[in-house]
């Protein structure tokens, strides 16, 4: 059934719109209050709902608060009022029309199921079709029952929904619908619009830039099967890269061996060791206008690498001479206008900033995102970071979020970062 409600509520055709996709949980009844609050901010909310959404809330009643038809099948039957046409398969296509003229897709409750389907490219409602479809920016406020947002599945659809751009915006814990307590309760209404906010702000605020990014962890060969290598997910890097191609910025992603699949929109380059990553920036530095280094790059390699496995009774040493020192090579080689972050992972949070500090001055950068690796559950194999963006103008302290988040933070310093550059230029 498709509900089409002619009421004078509707927003002012200046609004913006964006649409509310409801799936079937039993927080549904909850996007009523987003839909409501996302007028009040301005926006001109149009909602579509999957079957089972209907199970919780009528469309009546979403159709009756935003003054627009609303969207829950690819299909209608004569008679039902579809658009353009009573009856007409045009329906069939509709999607295509809502994805090209929304300016921002927000999912809540995003169920594990609708999630599924999202990073697996599945499309057999209205919803999921749409996802496929548009090019705008897609926010999902997950809410399930506890052990279903920690299932390992869960988590790994969330990482890839994250690594394509999405935002996500974690839920919250507390008292769920199933009697359990935990995490799984879909985030307040106040943070759902300001991520809704946030995400069309920045939609293209980096158009025009173009972002050399550096992830994963480099590996130094010891033998045929052994490598001198680090922790780092890429995780970071890839977030950093998915959210800068998002925001309009073209990406050229240098990433060392990861189990992550590359962000789409950006040029990829797979590398292995330090020096394949170091030949790699350098032959791609003068197309960038920023560079990002969240690489966890390796800070020796052996001086030989042995032709055979070593054996269990072989040498008890190994050789090892330092790598180089590509953000510092970047820093003296860029042209003018480029603007360098680097990372500096750290495990002392007592030395950390002191230690940020002269890596910014040694290295010759505009920023450092200084990060504590040794906290447990952040940084390295995690989905959740936190850190201190130090620049020339001062530090700003980030406490734990997910990696998706810091990379937003991350890129808004670097706007910042050419803003103030911009500013400078034209001041001489």
């Amino acid at each position: 059934m498709v509900t089409i409600v002619d009421n004078s509520k509707t927003a002012p055709s200046s609004s913006k719109k964006v649409t509310v996709g409801v799936p079937g949980g039993i927080a549904a009844y909850k996007a009523l209050d987003l839909v409501r609050s996302l007028q009040q901010a301005g926006l001109d909310p149009h909602v579509i709902m999957t079957a089972s959404a209907e199970r919780f809330v009528t469309p009546l009643t979403f159709a009756s608060i935003t003054g627009h038809k609303v969207i829950t099948s690819l299909w209608t039957e004569p008679g039902e009022g579809s658009w353009p046409n009573e009856g007409s398969p045009a329906s069939a296509i509709e999607h295509i029309a809502e994805a090209q003229t929304t300016a921002a897709l927000i999912v809540a409750p995003a169920t594990a199921n609708t999630l599924a389907k999202f990073a697996h490219g599945l499309a057999d409602d209205f919803l999921s079709t749409m996802y496929l479809a548009t090019k705008a920016p897609v926010v999902l406020a997950p809410a399930m029952n506890g052990n279903m947002w920690e299932h390992p599945a869960t988590q790994a659809n969330i990482a890839v929904l994250e690594s394509r751009g999405a935002v996500i915006v974690p839920p919250g814990s507390g008292y769920l619908a199933c009697g359990m307590t935990g995490s799984g309760r879909l985030a307040e209404t106040p943070v759902l619009v300001d991520a809704v906010l946030r995400a069309l702000a920045r939609s293209k605020d980096l158009q025009g830039e173009t972002i050399l990014v550096t992830a994963g962890g480099t590996r130094e060969a010891i033998d045929p099967v052994r490598f001198l290598g680090n922790r780092s997910s890429g995780k970071m890097g890839y977030a950093l890269a998915a959210a800068a191609a998002a925001r309009g910025a073209k990406v050229i992603l240098v990433s060392a061996p990861t189990a992550l699949a590359a962000p789409a929109g950006c040029e990829f380059w797979a590398v292995t060791t330090a020096e394949q990553m170091r030949t790699a920036v350098l032959e791609h530095l003068p197309r960038a206008t920023a560079v990002i280094g969240a690489a966890a790059v390796s800070d020796f390699r052996p001086v030989t690498i042995a032709a055979e496995k070593l054996r269990r009774h072989g040498p008890s040493t190994i050789s090892l001479e330092p790598t180089a020192d590509i953000l510092a090579e970047v820093a003296s080689k860029r042209a003018a206008g480029t603007l360098v972050v680097a990372f500096a992972a750290e495990t002392n949070s007592a030395e950390a900033l002191a230690s940020g500090r002269a890596k910014l001055d040694r290295k010759g950068v505009e920023a450092i995102v200084i990060n504590d690796v040794s906290l447990p559950g952040l940084g390295f194999d995690s989905d959740r970071n936190a850190a201190t963006i130090l620049t020339h103008d001062g530090a700003r302290d980030v406490p734990p979020t997910s990696k998706t988040a810091l990379a937003e933070l991350i890129l808004d310093e670097l706007a910042a970062l050419r803003a103030r550059s911009e500013k400078r230029l034209h001041a001489i």
